[in-house]
């Protein structure tokens, strides 16, 4: 450790620190989601929707206040995709993906290592964004990983009620749970 890094600290640590008590409150969450039946969290994506309100005519993510609503609703929306991996594909989003997820949402840059699970850590920004109704993307470097991310991850957004579709090489895909021998 450099004498700087020694005299200021690490930068990366002061940001950790001030995202923790986000952390903490989508902990203290996980009891409220872990008792809800398949369909109430469906019906939950749809509150947070209404919440958000960026269903109205005219705004836009520029709007201050659709801003603070996806900042507000944070916790609740990454403890709801929390519940459902746990559910779906058997995968809880641990501490550090939930910190991940919570930089990327910010537009900021989130290293990880390979296995560290980066394709979980997108589902939380992903799907609290999808919540305004405008889409997402998420954008790979191959059509594999295209193909294996979203043939994951599309039974956790289905079954929070939300629609993915996939674009690899030449075809579009869009998930179906009653046809997914056709999908990825």
């Amino acid at each position: 450790m450099g004498l700087i890094a020694k005299i200021f600290g690490d930068p990366n640590e002061k940001i950790v620190r001030t995202l923790e008590p986000i952390v903490s409150e989508i902990n203290q969450l996980e009891k409220k989601f872990e008792v809800m039946t398949e369909q109430e969290l469906k019906e939950f994506t749809l509150e947070l929707k209404t919440r958000i309100g960026a269903d109205k005519p005219g705004v836009t993510f520029a709007d201050d206040h659709v801003v603070k609503k996806i900042d507000e609703i944070l916790p609740e929306a990454f403890a709801a995709i929390r519940e459902a991996a746990k559910r779906v594909i058997g995968k809880r989003h641990y501490d550090v993906q939930l910190l991940g997820g919570i930089v990327l949402h910010r537009g900021q840059i989130a290293e990880m290592k390979t296995g560290e699970g980066k394709t979980l850590v997108a589902t939380l920004p992903l799907y609290l964004n999808a919540l305004t109704g405008w889409g997402v993307q998420l954008v790979t470097v191959n059509d594999y990983l295209s193909r294996v991310g979203a043939g994951w991850m599309a039974p956790v957004y289905h079954a929070l009620g939300l629609s993915t579709g996939v674009i690899i090489h030449d075809q579009a895909l869009v998930y179906d749970p009653e046809y997914i021998d056709d999908f990825c």
